[in-house]
């Protein structure tokens, strides 16, 4: 057996630098539960960063000198973005390297070649931090829960959005909160990743594919961002009982697994409703342990280094053993078309206030099989003629709601477009 179990890290920036810091402040604990040593001995990185000492390590510039160095076992990828990390993790696995990456994007988009290369060469693929930073979720599917059959995820896994949504409540603006999460660092300049749901649906297609064995496939994903959310809606839900969260969805129905991202009120005495900021949550129901909670710092450069780590140290504990990959079962279950989803919906319209307005909406609803659960109507500002109306409808299949709605945005009396959110009970 090996004394020491050599490194090799690409990227200095947020994650990479926590790598490093976390590791050396941490050096002397790591090593006695791995029973070895973990060393970083090479570093790829464009330019040197301040945050962390990196004296005696070699540095090159050339990042893809480090997939390629033979003294290195397990080469970790942490520079974010596709095409030039993929061409990286290729290389490193050709070189008989374990990689470790925090890369969702990577793993929802370039997953399935990855592992089949992996498997190809004998090495692993591990990516827990991918998915909601310092929280092992990946391995509590994996691990944790693998007696269970999994009957429902949902998780608030990007911490931009839950951010902005839980300053909303306050009565500010989307685009108030949305330039003070820029301000802080939470939120990108070009923030349309977080806000429209991708890097959300990037971590959901990672954890359906360890829940049910489907395969990596983001493009199945349905995504709905929350840039055009209102004040007026988070307000209404309240008072409803209900809070608005961004949520990945994942269910197990007996007509295939649901795989969505999208604004969702939620009853306010669910366990994930109290999360907010930006921390993350993942609630897992399973069908022996029944519902789970998993929650924590969602990003960040030492949250995100600590799974790195995580995985660092499970892979140098099994450096020498037969390696295992992920099976994506072959009688896994199809993934749904959002169309054939069905969901509780929140329905608000700008309605003519005049009579036998809401008895032509209710008749529409009614034709179509869809029932209402509660309705607000408010009485018309000063100087104004229509009324906001919002309703709850019980549970109905989204291609249903959608032919209903187009049919009542197409009545004289309904003013803009109908804003609708899903409600979901979760579990």
């Amino acid at each position: 057996m090996k004394k020491s179990v050599n490194l090799g890290l690409c990227g200095l920036g947020t994650v990479g630098s926590g790598v490093v810091n976390v590791l050396t402040r941490n050096q002397a604990d790591i090593d006695r539960r791995l029973g070895r040593t973990l060393r970083l001995t090479h570093i790829g990185a464009r330019r040197d960063n301040p945050a962390c000492d990196t004296q005696g390590i070699q540095i090159s510039r050339d990042i893809f000198d480090v997939a390629k160095d033979p003294n290195v076992d397990i080469f970790l990828e942490v520079i974010g973005g596709t095409d030039v990390a993929k061409d990286l993790v290729m290389t490193a696995i050709d070189a008989g390297k374990h990689v470790v990456t925090a890369n969702k994007a990577l793993i929802a988009l370039h997953g399935q070649e990855i592992m089949a290369a992996a498997e190809k060469k004998g090495v692993r693929v591990a990516y827990e931090a991918a998915v909601a930073g310092g929280i092992p979720i990946l391995k509590a599917l994996r691990e944790g829960l693998a007696a269970n059959q999994i009957q429902s995820l949902a998780g608030i896994i990007n911490g931009t959005g839950n951010y902005i949504l839980t300053n909303m409540e306050t009565g500010r603006a989307y685009e108030e909160v949305l330039a003070e999460a820029q301000a802080l660092g939470y939120a990108e300049a070009d923030p349309t990743f977080d806000v429209e749901g991708i890097d959300a649906a990037h971590k959901l297609t990672i954890l359906a594919s360890l829940a049910y064995g489907v395969p990596l496939d983001f493009n199945a994903c349905f995504v709905e961002g929350i840039s055009r959310l209102e004040v007026e809606d988070i307000q209404y839900a309240s008072e409803l009982g209900y809070r608005i969260k961004h949520l990945g969805i994942s269910r197990l129905t007996d007509q295939g697994v649901e795989l969505r991202v999208h604004p969702t009120l939620i009853p306010k005495d669910r366990m994930i409703a109290k999360v907010d900021g930006v921390m993350n949550a993942v609630m897992v129901t399973g069908d022996a342990v029944g519902e789970t909670l998993y929650y924590g710092a969602g990003a960040g450069s030492e949250a995100t280094a600590s799974a790195v780590l995580a995985d660092t140290i499970d892979i140098a504990l099994n450096v020498e053993a037969p390696v295992e990959h992920q099976v994506f079962s072959s009688s896994a279950p199809e993934i749904l078309p959002m169309s054939e989803v069905e969901s509780a919906f929140y329905l608000r319209m700008r309605a003519e206030d005049r009579a036998g307005v809401l008895a032509k909406v209710a008749s529409i609803l009614s034709v179509a099989g869809i029932n209402i659960e509660a309705i607000i109507q408010k009485e018309p500002a000063a100087g104004e003629s229509q009324v906001p109306v919002i309703m709850l409808t019980h549970k109905i299949k989204e291609s249903t709601m959608q032919a209903a709605i187009a049919e009542i945005e197409a009545l004289d009396d309904i003013r803009d477009r109908i804003r609708v959110i899903r409600m979901d009970q979760l579990g």
